[in-house]
């Protein structure tokens, strides 16, 4: 509900940011977390309640970026910080990439670029402008919900 009434009135040019994917990347980047499978399952069948896309849009879309930040996760990653704003950054495009081919298979014209120009790099730099703050908190609720076993 916080995604649809407020995150998204807030928009540059035609871009809006994504809280939502922003969650499920930080959430899957947490290395205890077992659980952003379903979570995504969960936030593309809500999403697409809400949204005039075909469900299997956002689904693909939200697996894809926690597929990414589990791949990333596991990686030798020494720098969590560049992990988020890297997933964020591809998943937010990949998102957006989806997104205009189910439009353009469905008769919505509209050119490659100014979608680009207009609405992916907007949402991709809103996007990364909340992940920081949004990691923080979902790094403090994930050692909340699975406390690592020195802090017991």
């Amino acid at each position: 509900m916080l995604q649809t009434a407020v995150v998204s009135q807030i928009t540059l040019l035609s871009g809006a940011a994504d809280l939502v994917l922003v969650i499920l990347v930080s959430w899957s980047l947490q290395e205890q977390v077992k659980s952003s499978w379903h979570w995504a399952a969960l936030a593309g069948l809500l999403g697409a309640f809400v949204s005039g896309l075909p469900p299997y849009t956002l689904l693909l879309s939200y697996f894809f970026a926690v597929g990414l930040a589990r791949y990333v996760l596991h990686q030798t990653w020494q720098t969590p910080i560049l992990a988020l704003f890297t997933v964020t950054f591809f998943s937010t495009l990949g998102l957006h990439l989806v997104t205009y081919l189910v439009l353009v298979f469905r008769g919505n014209v509209i050119s490659f670029g100014d979608a680009l120009a207009l609405i992916t790099l907007p949402s991709v730099f809103l996007n990364l402008l909340i992940a920081l703050p949004i990691h923080s908190f979902i790094h403090d609720l994930g050692l909340w919900v699975y406390p690592l076993e020195e802090m017991v």
